[in-house]
């Protein structure tokens, strides 16, 4: 059994807003199924386009709009085109819970896709599942998007929890590092770092020096760094995102502080952290289910052209999020053609169990299966060196 139980955050909200009565609109029409038409497929998302992480809601939804456009333009999808709408939350929960609820009741989508933020997500995933409505590679790698198992649940992006287990094994085990600590923001995302660092410690026979925590709004990390260093850590697992992250490791920089290997997740990877004109990013590590496109150093010539159409279409370079927009609708728009003119949403659930082993154009595999939603087998070891994200030794299975 999980040790982790989804909770329904703010349940009062979720079971007012989303139980609310649906629009007297049908976007059915014959087919008798929500979202789905005689001509279209309605794929809902909310997702943050001017808030905090508004790098990665944005880089995203143009990867999905991408894939979506190019199936359309192939001639849809058994006759029907893909109409992809996308609600803006500024990562606000509150926000989240309204815009599902206009989604689900009021648009009447087939599913959603590419949700953004864990808090966001757990929100409202237990009522939109009491809709029949499938949560589909949200943007964020909380565990709680895979365990418990959930039919209408699948994810395609790395879990943290068992990122930063591989980090600590790793670290100790091939690097030497023998005082792991953890500093991480203090919400549910934060909270599942500092939970994978302490089962592995524990598995290991290792302690955690020491643990600090901030507030996602926090900008001074002087004490933090400070309390890190005096503890002796030489590994500092970190569940932090694009601010706090620069924030530590602008710090540790500004002290000298440099026996030591900060590490942190897919969520913590974002390729401004490799920019960074100070270079407090440099040799910085990240556990990662993929690395951005470099063409002028990348061999994979079907994924740089692809980089190329991306940076010309929408005038920005795609980071790791744009690559996930767009393989997943890739995965979406497989599974609906497998699932028949006759579309339901236990067909299309069974043809993406089906899909099996999936390998991207990006040099990444997935595998599903009707017994495991969480298509990522693997880890890679990305490091910052020269203002870029490169691959650092072998990708490690995970658990």
């Amino acid at each position: 059994m999980s040790r982790f139980v989804r909770p329904c955050i703010a349940s009062v909200v979720c079971l007012a807003v989303l139980g609310c009565s649906p629009d007297p609109s049908d976007s059915s029409g014959t087919s008798g199924v929500q979202g789905v038409s005689d001509d279209e497929i309605l794929i809902g998302s909310h997702t943050d386009l001017s808030g905090p992480i508004a790098f990665y809601g944005r880089d995203s939804i143009n990867g999905a709009l991408m894939r979506f456009e190019e199936a359309n333009e192939a001639g849809g999808v058994h006759g029907r085109t893909i109409r992809f709408i996308y609600e803006d939350t500024a990562y606000q929960v509150p926000n989240s819970i309204r815009a599902a609820d206009k989604l689900i009741n009021f648009d009447k989508i087939f599913a959603m896709y590419l949700a953004l933020g864990t808090p966001n997500n757990l929100a409202v995933m237990d009522d939109q599942f009491k809709a029949g409505i499938p949560n589909l590679f949200p943007i964020t790698g909380s565990i709680q998007m895979a365990e418990p198992y959930h039919k209408l649940m699948f994810t395609q992006r790395g879990i943290y929890y068992d990122e930063i287990r591989a980090a600590v094994k790793y670290f100790v085990e091939v690097k030497g590092r023998t005082t792991p600590c953890v500093a991480h923001v203090d919400n549910d995302f934060g909270h599942e770092i500092l939970l994978g660092a302490e089962d592995q410690a524990e598995e290991m026979g290792l302690e955690l020096a020491a643990v600090t925590a901030h507030k996602s709004t926090e900008t001074e990390f002087t004490a933090s760094v400070l309390r890190l260093r005096d503890a002796g850590c030489d590994l500092v697992l970190m569940g932090t995102v694009a601010t706090d992250t620069i924030g530590i490791l602008s710090m540790a920089k500004e002290f000298g502080w440099e026996d030591v290997d900060f590490v942190g997740s897919n969520a913590g990877a974002p390729s401004a952290i490799a920019e960074l004109e100070s270079g407090a990013g440099e040799g910085y590590y990240a556990f990662l289910h993929s690395l951005r496109i470099y063409p002028d150093t990348s061999d994979n010539e079907e994924a740089v052209a692809w980089y190329r159409r991306y940076t010309e279409k929408f005038g920005t370079e795609p980071d790791v999020t744009g690559m996930e927009g767009y393989r997943g609708a890739d995965l979406i728009v497989i599974a609906l053609e497998a699932a028949g003119r006759d579309l339901t949403t236990d067909k299309f659930i069974e043809a993406l169990e089906n899909i099996g082993e999936y390998s991207d154009m990006f040099g990444y595999k997935l595998e599903f299966s009707p017994e495991n939603h969480n298509g990522v087998k693997e880890t890679v070891l990305g490091r910052i060196q020269n203002g870029r994200w490169v691959e650092s030794d072998q990708r490690i299975p995970l658990n």
